[in-house]
């Protein structure tokens, strides 16, 4: 018979493989059960299905209760009703009855102290014959007690317009059924006067109307019950104060979800309470919000209570003079929900099947399984797995019918079903079947699964085509399961999930196209009984002995299997998964050394000489309680008004509270009286406002935690001091009344005076300074301090300082100072005091100043905002005239970018569509009128990264030498990388329209640009894309490439495959046959592909020629230029000697320095003019370093050689070429630093000129031939803005102050580039007898514009017997005739410098 059912089973599974179908098995059987009907007889599902289950009720004793239900179905269903999972007898009651929809009819309750026949759990089963059984959910129904009161109404007074409460407590179930009478007339409810769930009446702002006599009323449908009579008096207010005091607390409450919660909270007293709510310790809106409301007195109610209402609610009443607070937990419990239904299945005998159950609810329901209204007993064949999910293995036909998932909880349930059908096979197909398999053996038997080999049938030898499938039962067991061969030809399989020690019988069948074949020899092969191991220690026991210690106890194992040798005790830290051991030769242990108040689990395992056995649960307990090991944390104290001080504090540190935190205590005391100490206990919050302290008094504070076990450690005593009087705090200090600012050499004195307005409150100061702008440090100082040093300066250089008042609210109105520290040099203590009264402007300068502290924010990747200040407005720093600010940017990639400019009005700006990842330099300046500043110093800012927005170029593809099966990708960076590169990743597939997920990767690191790929398939075309990616994600993908790997497996035969179309369009490349010969100058195959002798002789001779003609070329240059050196070297030998020093001279080189021209760098403005007024100036380059790396310290040790500096020099040649090198010098702006009598404090490293013309080209001296010789960098668009008024900044550190026209700017925080920043050439002649005082200008060509010369101060220049001296030695250095021209070209220069003086 079985194996009849089998032949069956594999006919219709035959069927369903000729189709294309899968068979079906486990868990995937719901989701097959269309492809079963394949060859199968037809059934469909039929509907079958509850339309009304029944509902809990409440009744009264004598009342008529309907407990609804419903079923559909095609056939009319068959209704009965269980009671406590017992049918009912309906025939032969006369009380209940069945009604015709199914429902159930009970007349007339029966309840009693001790006959209870009605009260209980109901359940609609409904029956289809021939077809299934269905129940329905259980419905409660609940018959309320008699009447009885357990607390009723006393007379009590209350004053007029405050609150009362008349007590009235029934049973539960009776609670709906109260009502309320005033002097014998009903009591009607509304906002003022409502009842409790409880039966509690409470009234709310009393009147005289509210006055009488109160009684409450039990109506359950029979006699009503009266409560005792209860006078209210209502009492005129005296209007005295009330301790604030409640007269009802909010209790905690379990609802379930859709019901209503009500939190009751009266509150009394004088003045009148209000009163607000709060969950979770936030403040709860009441107004607006239909769920939540406030009821008469403070009460709340919920309606429609959903999980996310649970939470802790505080009632907090407050009437000015003091506040109090209740607290009630609101538990919100959650009926069972389906989350997944049960499907409806088709199978076959033999099959496993799975019904999917997934609930949810609170608390966690249970779930259990219904076939045909029976319980699903779980057994070898009928299993509970994944939790819910019901599996049944190896099917037979009595396994049909209707499933039920039923789910329970505390607070209801729920069922759902899904029908199983099983399918009757069709006949096989006409053809011939193959006979047995042979030989069917177990070539490996275990404790839990056995591996069955075979040979091919007789019929079919070579088997390659024949699917199989062996069928297994346990002996004696009709229920037979099957699993089938994973592929066609193979003939072993191993079944899993047995029972050790157990019969079973297994046999194996072929199937071939046809259908399946004879059944094998049935063989019985008994699994290996399972190692005698110990089962689980029974009765484990932890508790806590200590705040550090836990004993366990345990019992020996019911099934020890032989002598239990030893136990090892497991524990671990909850939430921690590194678990510990002890060995244990008893029955209990106590570990210590654990933390406190922490939970531990605990597991036994007993050994025997087997080994370890079945480990027990795991057991879950704390350690006790201690007092706190560590103070409260970050106490901070402020200062209210004058009588109070706010404290705050963080809990200890965690691990350290050793217990629940129930509070903290503080202590304090004056500081003037140590012993007399006050403590204060407060509750879990982290602050406490102490009030009642005397004015203008210190008090120090500490705070402790508190446990259930004491207090903890105390944190130190903190100090704060109340105020002299209460000042006002609603709005920011105003500006301090003066700032003064003392410079030294490495440091600045700061002091100040407060705001002229003492009446705000100040908590401190803000001092903010840096070079050039207030915002590069910030100090914060306590606001009774009036000065403060600041250190670590940097001498010589321009500070800008910044001072503000603040307090709670905020930071008031800054007041700005600046100041240059003193040089090393400078051993002076002269005070040098700059008082600012407030609000008084300073006068205008002529020109104007440039704005200070331009500050550059970067705001994303192509947005930066630009800050300034203006020291020209008033403190306060509002612009009340016509004024408007300049503001220009660049950046320097690339280098002939231009500036762009904006206008604003105040004083900042907002720069955008900037690139990303790109350094900018931005400067400012500011125009009034006819009269404008010159450019401020510079700010840079380097835009944020962003994705990039190209994809990698050049993409190509390569055959790799000698290894056919590997390629060789390269590709360029995305033009748009917008960030630096961290990573590529190449995409290739043998399908150019596979989805992208389908492609293969290969990750690549972003340093490098070619990667090579191995073991590709011979000629075959390939596709690769590749993407780039940043800090900020991937950017897009280049276009395929297309390459087809070579056909040759030797490298003699590989064809040159490079591949095609580097715009990715996927184009195939031409197959390049055996024969094809590559056109000259083509790219020969790298595998060494045959070319002919003619080809390669004719390559050879090109590239010899080429490489004589070159070396021709480039004697024939040196020969020229050696000539012309030859000419020239006695006058660029003296112009060496006038600019580096002589070797004779080498020792005194410091004195041996032409005069300075000091420019002060606030009064300068550069002017372009067509010629020099000297034709031949004698110039050192000086080069502007890149970054601050660049600029290195030089040590005193080093005079002698500090004319060793790579210099370049014009030499004076013809008037042929000072024209030359006028009109270049037009073209690329120097800079001119002088030569200072001091060792300089900075060695600036040269950058190598770009300049290449070999008329002036730059030389080295003679004496100095090392090959380090360089010129200064230039940007070769210096020229191209639009405005002549070019201030560039030189990030080189001066000596003194007043020996720079820039200071320093401060070096960008992001990556640094390149190109240098634009220099300009400075004079450096001194007229002979000049006052040292006197006005200059100073004018520079530049690209042959003209602009009106402008006044240059000159505040500090050597004197006339130190330059006389200066000169003197500097003519040692000069050949006699070349002297006389220098002084003649100084002279010429002063007159043309007096000549536009007087002009």
């Amino acid at each position: 018979m079985a194996a009849g059912r089998a032949r069956r089973l594999l006919g219709s599974l035959w069927i369903a493989l000729l189709l294309g179908q899968p068979e079906p098995a486990g868990a995937a059987a719901r989701s097959s059960s269309q492809s079963l009907l394949t060859g199968s007889v037809v059934r469909t599902f039929t509907p079958f299905h509850f339309l009304v289950e029944p509902m809990d009720a409440l009744s009264v004793r004598g009342a008529s209760v309907i407990m609804n239900c419903s079923a559909y179905c095609e056939t009319s269903p068959k209704i009965e009703w269980k009671k406590d999972g017992t049918f009912l007898n309906l025939a032969s009651d006369d009380r209940r009855q069945l009604l015709p929809d199914g429902s159930l009819l009970i007349n007339s309750v029966v309840h009693s102290k001790h006959n209870k026949p009605d009260e209980g759990y109901y359940q609609c089963v409904a029956t289809v014959d021939s077809l299934g059984t269905i129940v329905s959910r259980t419905a409660k129904l609940t018959v309320a007690g008699l009447p009885r009161f357990t607390s009723q109404p006393e007379s009590s007074s209350v004053y007029r317009g405050s609150s009362a409460i008349l007590n009235c407590e029934v049973n539960v179930d009776l609670a709906p059924f109260v009502r309320w009478e005033q002097d014998r007339q009903p009591v009607f409810l509304d906002d003022r006067v409502f009842k409790l769930p409880s039966g509690a009446l409470i009234i709310s702002n009393a009147t005289d109307m509210d006055g009488g006599l109160y009684r409450c009323i039990i109506e359950s449908g029979g006699t009503p019950k009266y409560s005792e009579e209860a006078e209210l008096k209502i009492l005129p207010d005296p209007e005295v104060s009330r301790n604030l005091m409640f007269l009802r607390q909010p209790t905690s409450l379990t609802k379930v979800t859709g019901q209503s919660a009500v939190f009751p909270c009266v509150a009394v007293g004088f003045p009148t309470p209000y009163v607000r709510w709060t969950r979770n310790e936030e403040e709860l809106i009441t107004e607006g919000y239909e769920r939540f409301l406030l009821l008469a007195g403070g009460s709340l109610e919920i309606r429609e209570v959903t999980a996310g209402d649970a939470g802790t609610y505080s009632c907090v009443a407050d009437n000015g003079n003091e506040t109090i607070e209740a607290q009630a937990e609101l538990t919100v419990q959650v009926p069972p929900e389906f989350l997944k239904r049960p499907a409806n299945i088709y199978a076959h005998e033999s099959m496993d099947i799975v019904f999917e159950c997934e609930v949810t609810g609170k608390p966690t329901p249970t779930v259990k399984w219904v076939k045909n209204g029976d319980m699903v007993i779980p057994s070898d064949y009928f299993k509970i797995v994944k939790e819910h999910n019901l599996q049944v293995l190896g099917l037979v036909k009595s396994d049909e019918g209707f499933y039920q998932c039923i789910a329970e909880n505390d607070v209801g349930n729920a069922q759902a079903g899904a029908q199983l059908i099983i399918l009757d096979l069709a006949p096989a197909t006409t053809g011939p079947l193959p006979s047995a398999p042979r030989d069917v053996v177990a070539t490996l038997v275990s404790t839990r699964f056995i591996r069955l080999t075979w040979r091919t049938p007789v019929s079919d030898p070579q088997g390659d085509n024949l699917t199989y499938s062996i069928f297994y039962t346990k002996e004696g067991i009709s229920r037979e399961r099957v699993e089938n061969t994973s592929r066609p030809g193979e003939m072993q399989v191993t079944i899993q999930n047995l029972m050790p020690e157990t019969v079973y019988v297994f046999r194996v069948v072929a199937q071939n196209k046809h259908g399946p074949g004879e059944s094998s020899v049935p063989l019985k092969v008994a699994t290996q009984p399972e190692v005698q191991l110990p089962g689980p220690a029974p009765n484990i026991r932890a508790y806590a002995s200590s705040p550090t210690s836990v004993t366990v106890t345990w019992e020996t194992p019911l099934s020890g299997n032989g002598e239990i040798q030893n136990y090892k005790l497991y524990y671990m830290e909850k939430g921690q998964d590194n678990e510990q051991d002890v060995d244990v030769g008893g029955l209990s242990y106590t570990i210590n050394g654990l933390k406190k108040y922490t939970e531990y689990s605990f597991r036994v395992v007993a050994y025997n000489k087997h080994g370890p056995g079945v480990s027990t649960q795991d057991v879950v307990v704390r350690t006790l309680s201690d007092v706190p090991s560590a103070p409260p944390q970050n106490l901070t104290l402020e200062v209210r008004n004058s009588k109070s001080i706010m404290l705050q504090w963080q809990p200890p540190p965690l691990g350290t509270h050793s217990g629940q935190i129930t509070g903290y205590k503080i202590r304090y005391r004056k500081v003037s009286r140590k012993s007399d100490v006050t403590e204060s206990i407060g509750g879990t919050q982290l602050f406490q406002l102490i009030e009642g302290l005397e004015r203008g008094t210190e008090y120090s504070f500490r705070v402790a935690a508190l446990t259930v076990n004491g207090t903890g450690p105390a944190t130190d005593w903190v100090s704060a001091e109340t105020f002299e009087s209460d000042l006002d705090e609603t709005r920011v200090p105003e500006v301090p009344s003066s700032l003064h600012v003392r410079p030294l050499v490495t440091s600045i004195v700061v002091s100040w005076t407060p705001p002229e307005n003492q009446n705000i409150v100040v908590r401190g100061y803000a001092i903010g300074y840096g070079i050039g702008s207030p915002h590069a440090q910030t100090i914060k100082v306590d606001y009774k301090q009036r000065y403060y040093t600041i250190e670590n300066l940097d001498p010589s250089s321009h500070y800008v300082i910044t001072l503000k008042a603040f307090n709670n609210v905020g930071e008031g109105i800054p007041l700005y100072e600046s100041a240059v520290t003193r040089p090393h040099s400078d051993t002076s203590e002269v005070d040098l005091f700059v008082i600012n009264a407030p609000y008084t402007p300073v006068p205008d300068p002529s020109p104007m100043m440039p704005p200070v502290g331009v500050q550059a924010s970067i705001l994303s990747h192509d947005t930066i905002r630009i800050t300034w200040a203006d020291n020209s407005l008033p403190k306060n720093q509002k612009i009340t005239d016509a004024r408007y600010y300049t503001v220009r940017w660049k950046t320097n990639i690339p280098a002939n970018t231009k500036y762009k400019t904006a206008n604003a009005t105040t004083l900042s700006y907002l720069v955008t569509g900037l690139k990303p990842n790109t350094l900018y330099e931005f400067s400012v300046m500011v125009t009034k009128g006819r009269r404008s500043s010159t450019w401020s110093m510079t700010a840079h800012g380097t835009t944020f990264e962003l994705v990039p927005t190209s994809p990698p170029k050049d993409v190509t593809v390569v055959s790799k030498e000698g290894k056919p099966r590997t390629i060789i990708v390269n590709w360029q960076p995305p033009s748009e990388a917008n960030g630096k590169i961290t990573g590529y990743i190449i995409y290739y597939s043998t399908d150019v329209n596979a989805e992208i997920h389908d492609w293969v990767i290969e990750p690549v690191v972003g340093n490098r640009l070619t990667h090579q790929i191995q073991e590709l398939t011979l000629d075959t075309p390939y596709y690769f894309k590749i993407q780039a990616r940043n800090s900020k994600g991937m950017g897009p993908m280049s276009e395929a490439v297309q390459f087809r790997t070579p056909k040759a497996e030797s490298s003699d035969k590989m064809p040159n495959d490079q591949a095609s179309g580097s715009a990715g369009k996927g184009s195939r490349p031409v197959d390049i046959g055996p024969d094809y010969k590559p056109p000259l100058g083509g790219s020969n195959s790298p595998h060494g592909s045959p070319t002919s002798p003619l080809d390669s002789n004719m390559l050879l001779v090109i590239i010899v020629s080429v490489g004589v003609i070159t070396i021709v070329i480039v004697v024939i240059v040196a020969v020229f230029c050696t000539r012309r050196t030859t000419s020239h070297q006695k006058k660029k030998r003296a112009a060496c000697k006038s600019v580096n020093g002589s070797h004779k001279y080498k020792g005194n080189s410091k004195d041996v320095k032409p005069p300075d021209l000091w420019i002060h760098h606030e009064r300068l403005e550069l002017k372009p003019i067509d010629k020099s007024p000297d034709p031949n100036p004698i110039m050192t380059d000086t080069p502007i370093p890149r970054n601050s790396q660049d600029i290195t310290p030089v040590d005193n040790s080093m005079d002698s050689n500090i004319h060793q500096r790579r210099n370049s020099y014009r030499g004076h040649e013809s008037e042929d070429s000072m024209s030359t090198l006028a009109g270049r010098r037009g073209m690329r702006p120097k800079m001119m630093m002088p030569f200072d009598s001091q060792p300089p404090q900075q060695s600036v490293r040269n950058t190598p000129s770009t300049d290449t013309m070999p008329a002036s080209s730059s030389q080295t001296c003679a004496d100095h031939q090392e090959a380090e010789s360089a010129t200064g960098a230039y940007l070769a668009n210096a020229q191209e803005e639009d405005s002549a008024q070019n201030l560039p900044t030189a990030h080189v550190r001066p000596s003194h102050p007043l020996k720079s026209f820039a200071v320093p700017a401060v070096p960008p925080a992001g990556p640094t580039y390149d190109p240098a920043l634009p220099s300009t050439p400075l004079l450096t002649q001194q007229a002979p007898n000049h006052p040292v005082h006197s006005v200059k200008t100073a004018s520079i060509g530049t690209l042959g514009r003209t602009r009106p010369p402008m006044p240059v101060v000159v505040p500090s220049a050597p004197d006339v017997q130190e330059t006389t001296r200066m000169l003197e030695d500097s003519e040692s250095s000069y050949e006699p005739d070349e002297l006389t021209k220098e002084m003649a070209h100084l002279e010429g220069l002063m007159k043309d410098l007096n000549a536009i003086t007087t002009a």
